[in-house]
């Protein structure tokens, strides 16, 4: 008989007996590996964590309680124990998010898909428990990848002296995306500690200083002499938490015992479990990092279904290929070295990689150390991860204008893992860095290029900015020019960038065959911004519509229309089209760009809408 069917919520969890929760756990796993071979996500990590979610929930009511995920990325079996198990259209549009969302579940306390901020988010919401006189439970599932974090560190030294009721549980399983790196990865490595001590204490605290308040000083020595003999000093005493640990997480009992202790102590406990990702399924165990993120596979050989370049592996050959031409290349990742293309970067110069761990404000930092030193730093790093470096590349980059080039992988539309991944802001945040280039390549060719001058022939900061998977129908090389006229027309100026650029293209031919004629400009390099061949064109069309698919706010839509008001030319129609606020739901791609009305056919229509003021029919 099946006992996941059968679970509907966190109570239906609660109410099993012990016995059956290894078969529960079992189940779980084979549902996970069918769904995912099929629809594709994070799998390894969610393997890894099966038994340590089932345990909080049988301590947690997590639609009272407050369990907040540090990245969400392993929450699926979360998922399956709060009545969503319908994994028919996982992470495409109108399905289950593969992340946390609140809007989704009530069991769902806050959104996540950026690491290091829960313990953060979680102590605030003690906070708000105690500031309300509130009465629920507050716990962070926080892994030791995302523990690399700063902001990780700001939180626990703040958490761990508040004195506020607060269980940090630790998904220690070596790794983030790739094998965990640093100082921190190998004090994990060492830790080994009793639970007896903390045991030991809290009695202590409940019956020996009441009855003894005139030798409590006396006691308190003799605690500590006892502590330093059972327990070795680690990072957690010292921020003021009660540690347990290591435990095993795949033995759910002793982590639901473990939990259940920590929540109900009454102060901040820092509770450290040991876990396998990929845990139960053989190719994800041997190959962990690459089962991080997939897309559909074989479940019985785990062989992907769909293969091919891309733009991250072109990146990282070609900077290979640079590297070996300049030998002040360096490259830096923050844990994301497979995904950025990099693995053949680090086999072929290991003495020339860094990976800094879950820490981009530390690597566009220590980016910038480099560059005033001589080297010439690349930092590959996804979009929306970028944004936390913000002040670093003002403030430690652009300041002094130095030479930092920024590989900005997974820009624009990224698709099925929604509004927390998606590259939308880059265009915006970026062009506002004093000094900034920005190139937007449209296929492998264009950024092998740019990539290329970006990093031998450029000075001070740039950005080489592609989305994530291959190229489409337009395929030649116009990186030579800040802008390209790719098509002649003389009734609309239709002006994109990127990948969009093959969707303009398609929209000029549809517009052809109904006797539109529409001339398509290509932006190469988005800052700084050459709008003349833009404002030549429009001074023959008198009509602009700009596709990118970039948030409306700091738009290269926006500098076009103000640079053709500033030159006096009247524009009869106009039109932006672009993700609006940025916050674009999860989805595959085509279907995302349909619906924020950026591909082929939409653009096509807006610009009839536009030239005639009505639908064509």
């Amino acid at each position: 008989m099946s006992l996941l069917e059968n679970i509907h919520g966190p109570e239906d969890v609660r109410a099993l007996p012990p016995e059956a929760l290894d078969q529960l756990c079992a189940e779980i796993r084979a549902f996970l590996v069918e769904a995912l071979a099929e629809h594709g996500g994070h799998l390894a990590s969610n393997l890894g964590s099966v038994e340590l979610t089932v345990a909080l929930h049988r301590v947690y009511d997590t639609g009272r309680d407050r369990l907040v995920f540090d990245v969400g990325h392993q929450c699926y079996t979360h998922k399956l124990l709060t009545g969503r198990k319908d994994f028919t259209d996982f992470r495409d549009l109108g399905g289950l998010s593969g992340f946390p969302k609140p809007y989704e579940s009530v069991h769902d306390a806050f959104i996540a898909g950026h690491a290091s901020n829960s313990v953060s988010v979680a102590l605030g919401m003690a906070r708000a428990r105690t500031a309300r006189g509130a009465d629920y439970h507050v716990a962070a599932l926080i892994g030791d990848g995302a523990l690399n974090g700063g902001m990780a560190y700001e939180a626990l030294s703040d958490a761990g002296h508040s004195g506020e009721p607060l269980v940090i549980v630790l998904n220690d399983n070596g790794m983030s995306i790739n094998e965990s790196v640093g100082g921190l990865a190998a004090m994990l490595g060492r830790m080994r500690t009793r639970v007896e001590y903390i045991r030991f204490k809290k009695w202590y605290r409940s019956n020996v200083l009441p009855r003894l308040p005139g030798v409590s000083a006396l006691l308190g020595r003799t605690k500590n002499w006892l502590k330093e003999r059972i327990i070795p000093e680690n990072i957690f005493d010292d921020f003021g938490f009660e540690y347990i640990g290591p435990i095993d997480g795949h033995d759910v009992r002793k982590v639901e015992n473990a939990v259940r202790w920590a929540r109900d102590y009454g102060a901040p406990v820092l509770v450290h479990v040991i876990t396998q990702k990929g845990r139960g399924y053989a190719p994800a165990e041997k190959a962990p990092e690459a089962f991080h993120g997939v897309g559909a596979f074989d479940a019985a050989t785990g062989v992907p279904k769909y293969t091919g370049e891309d733009f991250s592996s072109v990146f990282g050959r070609t900077l290979t290929e640079l590297a070996g031409e300049d030998d002040a290349v360096v490259a830096i990742t923050a844990a994301m070295k497979e995904g950025t293309g990099l693995i053949g970067f680090q086999e072929a110069y290991p003495d020339r990689f860094f990976d800094v761990g879950i820490a981009e404000e530390h690597a566009c930092a220590m980016a910038a150390g480099m560059a005033a030193q001589g080297l010439k730093p690349v930092f590959a790093v996804y979009s929306t991860f970028l944004q936390r470096s913000y002040d670093m590349l003002i403030h430690d980059v652009a300041l002094m204008g130095l030479h930092v080039v920024l590989g900005v992988d997974r820009a624009g539309i990224v698709g099925r893992d929604g509004e927390t991944h998606q590259g939308a802001f880059d265009v915006a945040y970026l062009a506002s860095v004093p000094g900034m280039k920005i190139y937007a390549p449209a296929n492998f060719a264009e950024l092998k290029s740019m990539l290329r001058k970006a990093v031998l022939v450029d000075t001070g900061p740039v950005a080489v900015r592609y989305p994530r998977g291959g190229e489409g129908l337009f395929l030649g090389d116009t990186s030579a020019e800040p802008c390209a006229v790719v098509r002649q027309g003389t009734d609309v100026t239709i002006a994109s960038y990127g990948t969009e650029i093959n969707e303009a293209i398609m929209a000029a031919r549809m517009l052809h065959d109904g006797g539109v004629s529409a001339q398509v400009i290509k932006i190469n390099a988005l800052s700084p911004l050459d709008t003349a061949p833009v404002l030549a064109s429009l001074q023959k069309t008198g009509a602009l519509l700009v596709a990118e698919d970039v948030c409306a706010a700091g738009c290269v839509g926006e500098k076009l229309l103000a640079a053709a008001a500033e030159n006096g030319i009247g524009l009869k129609a106009t039109r932006l089209v672009n993700l609006g606020d940025g916050i674009l739901e999860h989805g595959e791609p085509m279907k995302l760009r349909k619906k924020m009305g950026l591909d082929n056919g939409s653009l096509a229509q807006a610009v009839w809408e536009m030239l005639h003021g009505k639908d064509k029919t």
